[in-house]
């Protein structure tokens, strides 16, 4: 059982077989009691149907669960229908993003263009019924043109009713406490808990971490390349990397720790240990 507060993301499963997997997973992470899971939803909602079904499913077996919920691309009219739907069947946590645009959409469809909107939207029309997540991102949101206007725009999601902020991934500790240094400076005091993300695969690791903006330290890739196709010594090297990186984060006053699985249960497992947080 953990010392502090953990929470776990999945992404839905496209196959009955991943669909299996992923059950497993879940009743694995499930004895470390954490405070909830995520469950990721797609560019424009494209994993909608598979993301409602997975958390309607994990969120009976007895342990909170949030389903993301973008707005790019979306309407009051479906938010509602979504928001209902989860609301009937016992869901009270919301993980509040604005999305990614998928491929060929105009940046100015639907009805909403930031988090802020969203969550401003979920407030007005359900009040505390939800518990909202926000994203944070310690090393700047990859499409925002400067930092200070990205400090703006995360402390416009607090303003606006999120309950807490959950980071985008990173591997130093430094820009984690810069971050909440300067948002608590803004007047900003909503938890804003470390995404964790395992070390299990080098080629996958790089191509994430540009997609998204996430900083791969010189060192920690250089060491990662030497290893080349040695997949026992990249999760070795991974899970002392990732554990000590938590360490520092825990010692540094972070709130909780949220985990990206990738749906599956080895790598966090391991970290959890060589942390010391199990």
């Amino acid at each position: 059982m953990s010392k502090l507060p953990i929470s776990f993301e999945f992404f839905p499963p496209k196959t009955e077989e991943g669909k299996f997997k992923l059950l497993k997973v879940h009743e694995q992470l499930s004895s470390f009691k954490p405070e909830f899971f995520s469950v990721t939803y797609g560019a424009g909602g494209s994993t909608q149907e598979r993301t409602v079904e997975t958390v309607l499913e994990l969120n009976a077996k007895g342990i909170s669960t949030a389903p993301h919920l973008t707005c790019i691309g979306a309407t009051e009219e479906n938010l509602t229908e979504l928001l209902d739907l989860y609301k009937n069947n016992g869901i009270n946590r919301i993980v509040a993003l604005r999305g990614d645009l998928p491929s060929g959409m105009g940046s100015t469809s639907g009805e909403f263009q930031y988090a802020s909107e969203l969550v401003t939207f979920i407030k007005d029309r359900y009040q505390d019924s939800f518990t909202l997540e926000v994203a944070a991102y310690p090393e700047m949101h990859p499409q925002a043109d400067h930092f200070d206007t990205d400090i703006e725009n995360f402390v416009k999601k607090a303003e606006a009713g999120a309950d807490a902020a959950i980071t985008q991934y990173f591997f130093n500790a430094d820009c984690y406490t810069h971050f909440v240094e300067r948002v608590r400076k803004a007047g900003c005091n909503i938890p804003v808990i470390p995404g964790i993300m395992p070390i299990i695969n080098y080629s996958n690791l790089i191509r994430f971490s540009d997609a998204c903006g996430a900083e791969v330290p010189r060192w920690i890739r250089k060491q990662l390349e030497a290893y080349k196709d040695d997949s026992k010594s990249i999760k070795a090297f991974g899970a002392e990397v990732v554990a000590s990186l938590c360490r520092q984060l825990v010692d540094a006053g972070a709130p909780g720790l949220h985990f990206y699985t990738m749906n599956q249960t080895e790598a966090v497992e391991s970290i959890l240990d060589k942390a010391q947080l199990i």
